[in-house]
Formats: C-alpha cells, structure tokens, sequence
C-alpha cells in the first residue's frame, strides 16, 4: 500500500516518531482535529479534556483569543527578522513586561527556541563566565538527583543518571556531579542540620570540585519529570550561600514551574535568594508556539562581556521570534492581569479535597498538591498507554509518567471540568 492510500492515522503510526515512542508499538494515538479552552476534539468527534496542559505549557487553554489575536496582527506585519544586528517591538516590549515579574537582579535577557535550549544557554553561559573570571577549568556542573533539565545533549548530562538516558549514553555525554536530591519535602519542618537536610552532601561535593565546577543547577522546589517531587526552599537559600562562597554560579530551571504554576510567580519566589540564572520557557507563551528565554543578573553578563572573546558564543535563527514574542508578552498580560494566585488556589483547593480518597487505595504511596499540579504516586509504574485507551470513556486525556497519575489543567478549567480530571485520576489509581 503507499503513502497516499493510508489513513492519516496509520500514516502517522507508520512514518510520524512521537517523543518516547517504541515506532513497532506506538500504543493508542488520538488525531486531534480541533481544539478550544480546555478540550480537544478528535477525529470522531469526540471532546475531551487536555488535563496536561499540552505538556504544562496551555495555562490560558488553547486558542485564547487574546494571544492568537496577538499573532495574527503580527503576522500581517513582521512574521520573523534575524535577531543579530536588528531588533524589534515585540522583542523590546516583552523585555520589559519579563524585568516586571522576574526577580529583580535578573536584568539580562536572551531569547531563544524552548526550554530545552535556555538549558543549554544557561550552561554556556555560566561555562563562559568561569573563563572570563580566569577560571578556564571550570567547564562541569553540579546538580541533584531526581531532576530532568531536556533532552538536548547538554541538558541531558544533568538530568538524572539512573531513571533519565544516562546509561543509554554513557561515555558520550559530560560527566556531572550528582548529589542526593534534597531529603525535606516542601510540608515538612526545616531540620538545621547539615547532616540531615541534604546540604552538608552538597558542601562536600562542591568544595571537593570546586575547579571543575562551573554552576550549580537544579529545578527550585519543584521537581517535574524527576518524579514531581516537592522540597523545601530553604534548600536553596543555603546553597545560595554556598555558591557564593565557592565562587560557582547558581541556576534555577524554572520551565515547568513559571507563570503561576506553583501558585506563586515562579517557584524561585518561595525562597529569600535569586539565582545568577534563570530558565524559563513552556507556558511563557500560553503554550501557542514554541519559545523560551534565558536570563542572567549584571555580573554575569558584564563578566562575559570584559572576557575572551568578549561576545557570548551563542545565537539562534529564531531568537526573539516577533510571533513569539507578541504571543509571550500577550500572555503575560492576562497572568497580571486577572488574579491568577486566587485562581490557582482554587484550583489547588479543589484538588486536594477530591484526590485525598487516593490514600486509601492499596497501591497508592502518596498524594501531593502544589498550586495547579496534582498528583496521585503510586507503588509501580503507571502506564500511559494504558491510560490513553481510557481517555474517550472519562472524557479526559491524562499521560501519566513513572509511578504518577498526576495533573497541570489549565487555569481556566471549570470547577466541574476539574472534578471531571480528578475523577479519571482516581480511576486510573484504581485501575491501572
């Protein structure tokens, strides 16, 4: 049979790869026709509900009127531009609304093409900084367990060794400094001690590289793919202190988490620090085109600045993209604009009440609640085909991951459109 006499759909299962995919068993795949606030329509016509957010990035649900109005006047006008040499209003005007909610030290901004790649610009930097300091040895990083930072090369070598694609990659990648992920969840009292709260592992495994490490990286208090684990902030205030004193740059992945996700701003404001570096991208732009940006504070800019070769190493052909930008800057209007924090407090209100009945059920190890993210871990892996072939009966498309059935909905989702997630949810803890 050829190409043209398929179906769309077993044309996709026979030449389209999807992420995470095993090509000669791609599992339950649903052709999506159309999509509106918070629902997908396929093929069929049937709806259900994007309780991922698209992948943590759809917060104002999809098509929002404001940010596609925003892409369409754009678009009549300047589609794209190179970056290098030129600038623009979209680029200038985002600028300005991101120095407005991000932390204050951090004044520099650089645009690039999704999360995965600000990962990869942080590093540059922070490897760039470290040489112009005189420092030419310090090109490796360090970071904790559980975290996942991309699946672009750099990124990858800081994302966990054991459950990331470490060992499918060993040799290639750089070698990292892993130390245990920090041990006091986010509920759970402050303990003082070095011994116990995880930073006296840290100190060891800085001083003990402290020429060879050029940053510090990890997601602040929330860690996402890793296994949607939550920690306590204080962590972070002290290997501030740490960095500092060994001279090694600070970075905050703050992808998943940004824009209201955790309830606050950003999850970096649940501390008392700022970081030398900040990554921020997915639902920068409300989901509605691919962008993300990285952003560093005066001493590390001016550093690479007065170094050799004085320019920082890096430059996209869709940097500061005008489409994206318009999409960014209309996005982040509505985030200030509304009150995002009542609106994710409800949200987070909501989801505790209805998930707690998961601890009853035999194989579930815990139930967590931070802002718009819920989540049911479980005993043993869940399968996301499995859940796929339910998505049509509930009405509600969840992909859960590892050992968690969980969910990012968007903001908009409707009290009865959440109890909708929160009732797959539990039937999948139930059944799968």
């Amino acid at each position: 049979m050829s190409a043209d006499d398929l179906t769309q759909l077993e044309f996709d299962q026979q030449h389209l790869w999807h992420p995470y995919t095993n090509v000669t068993q791609p599992g339950p795949t649903f052709v999506v026709k159309e999509s509106q606030g918070v629902h997908l329509t396929l093929d069929d016509g049937c709806q259900v509900i994007d309780a991922m957010s698209s992948w943590w990035c759809m917060m104002h649900g999809h098509r929002n009127p404001r940010v596609t109005q925003a892409m369409h006047d754009q678009l009549d006008r300047l589609p794209h531009v190179m970056f290098g040499g030129l600038t623009h209003d979209p680029a200038i005007n985002l600028g300005r609304k991101l120095l407005e909610i991000t932390p204050d030290s951090l004044t520099r901004i650089f645009y690039c093409d999704s999360g995965s790649v600000s990962v990869e610009v942080a590093m540059k930097m922070a490897v760039q900084y470290q040489h112009a300091m005189g420092f030419e040895g310090r090109s490796q990083f360090a970071t904790v367990r559980s975290g996942y930072h991309g699946d672009t090369w750099k990124a990858m070598s800081v994302c966990d060794p054991d459950t990331g694609m470490h060992h499918l990659f060993q040799g290639a990648l750089s070698v990292q400094h892993f130390v245990s992920r920090p041990p006091i969840r986010l509920t759970e009292e402050w303990i003082d001690d070095p011994a116990r709260n995880g930073l006296g592992d840290l100190r060891a495994l800085l001083e003990a590289n402290t020429e060879q490490i050029a940053g510090f990286i990890l997601e602040p208090v929330v860690q996402g793919t890793g296994g949607m684990y939550f920690y306590h902030p204080e962590y972070l205030n002290q290997a501030r202190a740490l960095c500092d004193e060994l001279g090694i740059l600070l970075i905050f992945d703050e992808i998943a988490t940004g824009f209201g996700r955790t309830g606050k701003m950003f999850a970096t404001d649940f501390c008392s620090v700022e970081p030398d570096i900040i990554c921020l991208g997915k639902g920068l732009t409300a989901g509605h085109i691919s962008f993300a940006c990285t952003m560093t504070n005066d001493r590390v800019a001016t550093g690479i600045g007065g170094g050799n070769p004085g320019i920082f190493m890096h430059g996209p052909t869709y940097m500061a993209n005008p489409l994206a930008c318009v999409a960014a800057l209309a996005s982040l209007e509505l985030l200030t604009e509304q009150d995002t924090y009542a609106t994710v407090a409800a949200i987070a209100a909501q989801m505790r009440s209805q998930l707690e009945p998961a601890r009853a059920l035999p194989n579930v190890a815990d139930v967590r609640v931070l802002g718009a993210i819920g989540v049911i871990e479980m005993t043993h892996r869940v399968s996301a085909d499995q859940a796929h072939g339910l998505a049509r009966e509930m009405g509600v498309f969840l992909r859960p991951f590892g050992n968690n059935v969980y969910t990012m909905p968007p903001f908009i989702t409707t009290p009865d459109q959440l109890t909708q997630i929160t009732d797959g949810m539990l039937r999948l803890a139930r059944e799968l």
